[in-house]
């Protein structure tokens, strides 16, 4: 009875299964989605538990207001850049390589997003109130401009992959769908342009948030024109690491599906585009330190040792930052043609880690540090709900395993 049972879910999966590829039986398929089910379930207990008695859950408070939510957000952010940026290269710099990758690039844009205006609404604390930032905007705030450009960018994402949603083999078959999709693909560079306009101006403010911050010392930095130097280093390191991550996240499909995805000239691209950005942006990074430390810092009364004399936040994080994590993978990277693609998923990590520590700095040690004589040493632990809301990687992965079954993510799909 149980086989007899299970003969029309296997039918309809077949059905739903794009042509001319393979997948995996839907007990195997069930197999795998069933721990990310239950880390997603963990994480909706704990926005549960937050949504329900309020931010009491967590281990913030009105001097510590920006803690691990905030530092996750700002990494899947600049992780998702490689939507906006893989989409400026294939359409408007004609880097055909890249079309075998940007329905998978818009897709993981897509989950980045929607992940961090999930984690967003929770750490809002007041959910009921969050549409007060659209009906009253406060026009002096980055916060204003970065919460319309995701919620903007966001509708764009959704967009721009219901082609790929469309061509599902069931879908096609109703031709109001069909002719849809046809004239929706046409302005997929449109979508593109704008959704390269918007992510440019939410990655620099989150930056320009911090950059501006005078009573934080550690944070403030010069300004070119209106924007702190902080604004464009985050445009640029989101556009550095999305290509990078991008190159993890195939690679790892490849693992994971035991299939050829892309072909090896597509991790050259990817691997060459991270390593020139990432190059340019860990030099203006180094000159914008150097000033800080030699100018900024000390005209506002601190000297830069100051910085790293609490523990952990010692200097060697700012060479790890640089150095480690940053120019080692960009030298790295850039030698992609003459190195095993295989190799390249080791500097790919590293310059996604780099960024991360740059979000995680610039989150965390800044409101940890003393920025009065008579302040102390301010210590965070999360709590276990602010960990356990980490369960929104379990979301992407588990979206992103029905679209790869049941759509076209890699045109150049093969079998091994």
């Amino acid at each position: 009875m149980a086989d007899m049972a299970w003969v029309p879910t296997a039918m309809l999966d077949r059905k739903l299964v794009p042509r001319g590829v393979t997948r995996c039986t839907p007990a195997r398929f069930s197999l795998w989605l069933t721990p990310w089910c239950l880390l997603l379930g963990l994480g909706l207990w704990a926005a549960y538990l937050c949504l329900r008695d309020g931010l009491l859950h967590t281990n913030m408070d009105n001097r510590f207001a920006f803690g691990l939510w905030i530092f996750l957000d700002l990494a899947i952010i600049a992780f998702g850049g490689g939507a906006f940026f893989s989409g400026v290269l294939l359409y408007f710099f004609k880097l055909k390589e890249l079309n075998a990758v940007i329905r998978s690039a818009v897709l993981i844009g897509f989950l980045c997003y929607s992940g961090a205006v999930t984690v967003l609404a929770i750490d809002v604390g007041q959910p009921l109130r969050a549409w007060f930032t659209f009906w009253h905007p406060n026009a002096h705030s980055m916060l204003t401009e970065v919460t319309f450009c995701i919620t903007l960018y966001l509708c764009v994402l959704a967009v721009e992959y219901l082609p790929v949603l469309l061509r599902n083999r069931q879908f096609r078959k109703i031709p109001s769908f069909l002719v849809f999709e046809w004239e929706l693909h046409k302005l997929i560079p449109v979508l593109a342009g704008i959704g390269a306009f918007l992510s440019f101006f939410h990655q620099g403010s989150l930056g320009g948030l911090y950059g501006v911050l005078r009573g934080r010392p550690f944070a403030f930095r010069e300004s070119f024109g209106i924007w702190p130097t902080t604004f464009f280093l985050f445009v640029l390191s989101a556009m550095a690491v999305g290509p990078a991550f991008l190159l993890i996240m195939t690679r790892v499909a490849e693992w994971v599906t035991r299939k050829r995805l892309v072909l090896e000239s597509v991790y050259v691209r990817l691997a060459r585009v991270s390593g020139w950005m990432l190059t340019f942006y860990v030099l203006l990074k180094s000159i914008d330190t150097m000033v800080w430390l030699n100018s900024t810092s000390r005209r506002g009364g601190f000297l830069p040792w100051e910085y790293y004399s609490w523990e952990p936040f010692g200097v060697w994080i700012l060479f790890v930052e640089i150095g480690l994590f940053g120019f080692v993978p960009a030298l790295w990277l850039m030698r992609a043609g003459k190195v095993n693609t295989r190799w390249l998923i080791a500097p790919a990590l590293l310059a996604c880690a780099g960024v991360a520590l740059n979000r995680y700095v610039l989150t965390v040690q800044t409101l940890s540090l003393a920025t009065l004589p008579f302040d102390e040493f301010l210590s965070y632990t999360p709590s276990w709900q602010e960990v356990a809301v980490f369960g929104v990687v379990a979301y992407g992965v588990i979206v992103y395993s029905v679209l790869y079954r049941y759509t076209r993510l890699f045109p150049q799909e093969q079998e091994r």
